[in-house]
């Protein structure tokens, strides 16, 4: 069978090739990940000097998330305080940015293990965290944001994060 007298035989053929031809060389992105750490950078600052409105100017307007999921220790102690508590608790920047703004406490949000993956436009961020309140362990855990670049820059679109008990 040869392809020439049957055109139509050679559309899959054509088809596959453009699939496995990359559309474009993959662009540096390695600024990107630098914005994308200095807008944690930012986080960890506001949270730190106890402003809201700044930590607040960091997420999108509208349409974040914000999602804690509890590990089942943390449940389970949940439960023993409240038997009708939800395993997974949804919540929004604005929440937190008042908490923060209203604590006395000493607030220190602390990363480590940070990945960033990018293509210019969205980015992910996936860290271990441990949130310390007055020099003490409250919360740890992972902790992943979903970010976009809008024409004001980088800006956190959703934040979900597990809780674990207190290592």
């Amino acid at each position: 069978m040869r392809y020439a007298n049957r055109p139509f035989m050679a559309a899959p053929i054509l088809i596959l090739c453009l699939l496995a031809t990359p559309a474009r060389a993959r662009q540096d992105t390695s600024g990107d990940t630098v914005d994308v750490q200095h807008v944690m950078a930012a986080f960890h600052a506001a949270v730190v000097a106890h402003d809201g409105k700044r930590l607040a100017a960091l997420f999108t307007s509208s349409g974040s998330s914000w999602f804690n999921v509890l590990s089942d220790q943390r449940y389970a102690l949940a439960r023993v305080k409240a038997p009708d508590a939800a395993k997974i608790r949804m919540s929004s920047y604005q929440d937190f940015a008042d908490f923060v703004s209203k604590s006395k406490a000493s607030l220190d949000p602390q990363h480590s293990n940070l990945r960033i993956q990018t293509d210019g436009i969205i980015a992910s961020a996936y860290f271990d965290f441990r949130f310390m309140i007055d020099g003490k362990e409250q919360n740890r855990g992972s902790e992943t944001w979903q970010l976009v670049r809008g024409v004001d820059g980088w800006r956190i679109a959703s934040i979900s994060y597990s809780s674990n008990l207190p290592g």
